[in-house]
């Protein structure tokens, strides 16, 4: 087995593991990791922007330490390598869990049980459910479904794809510890402002990656495009709007709008204004554009390590 390939032999194992087995539900890798950043965290508090990156850096050097020491270790065996790199992929994505908690949300709201729906919504966003209608709730798990494709699947493979073992382990690490402290609380404001722009830095490819494909892969490619190029900058988020930007268009759904988290109203600009609004059968067309853009994104990242390795020989 030539060296350039072991990338892509362990990446699509990695998601085919995903694919057939989804998260655990006790023992997550991503769980671990969580639980000794949460102690890194305890002994580093400080209300100051230095120590937050400490924190990261701790934290995301650790991650990537790890992979590149097992990846060291396991080097002169290639199937050894392939079965590494096909753990840490199942290990860093989260397609599966990703489709399935939409599809159980589409399915509640297909049947008329808005409450069920309600109940289902935080297992996949922060969102307040009590203050969103059906077609509400059904918005927010397109936009959740959009924005954690990047998240959870393509951002790790373009990770894995440039660095291997140690890309795919430190891209999770950073994700996670944006999800853990990288928000605007009082407590992480400073703290935590360090892993937010790491975050914002480490997903920028993914998601310029993931609007392009979403807009191949998707049912009106000129409408992903455009609503790309004409909305995604009114995001707040400089990652998630290219994503939600080009599902919106790619679905011929509007996205953005209005939202509230734990009693805090945002209002963001809407994205592709054009579209029509969100009703509960476009979470499973979102939810196979997420499944297509995740394969896509393997067969990029695959290429681009053998070309790369390829011209590196």
């Amino acid at each position: 087995m030539r060296a350039d390939r072991v990338f892509a032999y362990g990446a699509a194992a990695g998601l085919l593991g995903d694919l057939l087995l989804g998260d655990p539900r006790r023992g997550h890798p991503v769980a671990v990791f969580g639980r000794a950043a949460g102690a890194v965290e305890r002994a580093l508090w400080r209300d100051h922007r230095g120590w937050g990156a400490l924190h990261t850096a701790v934290c995301v050097g650790g991650a990537v330490a790890l992979g590149a020491v097992a990846e060291h270790v396991v080097r002169p065996s290639r199937t050894a390598s392939v079965v590494l790199t096909g753990a840490a992929t199942w290990a860093v994505v989260g397609g599966t869990s990703l489709v399935r908690e939409a599809r159980v949300i589409g399915r509640a709201l297909e049947a008329g049980d808005v409450e069920a729906a309600r109940d289902r919504l935080p297992h996949l966003c922060g969102r307040d459910p009590q203050a969103l209608d059906a077609d509400g709730i059904a918005r927010a798990v397109v936009e959740s479904v959009a924005e954690n494709t990047s998240d959870a699947v393509v951002g790790a493979l373009v990770w894995g794809a440039v660095g291997g073992v140690p890309g795919l382990l430190g891209f999770r690490a950073v994700n996670t510890l944006d999800a853990m402290v990288g928000h605007k609380s009082p407590r992480y404001r400073r703290f935590g402002w360090a892993s937010a722009r790491c975050d914002d830095l480490a997903g920028w490819p993914g998601a310029r990656l993931t609007a392009v494909l979403a807009a191949a892969a998707g049912d009106s490619p000129r409408g992903a495009v455009r609503a790309w190029q004409e909305d995604a900058g009114r995001h707040p988020s400089p990652n998630a709007g290219p994503v939600e930007a080009s599902f919106a268009g790619a679905l011929g759904v509007r996205l953005g709008g209005t939202l509230s988290y734990a009693g805090r109203v945002e209002h963001r600009p809407v994205l592709n204004q054009g579209g029509r609004a969100v009703a509960a059968a476009d979470i499973e067309r979102a939810a196979r554009l997420s499944r297509r853009v995740g394969l896509l994104a393997l067969g990029v990242g695959a290429v681009a390590r053998i070309v790369v390795k390829g011209r590196g020989a």
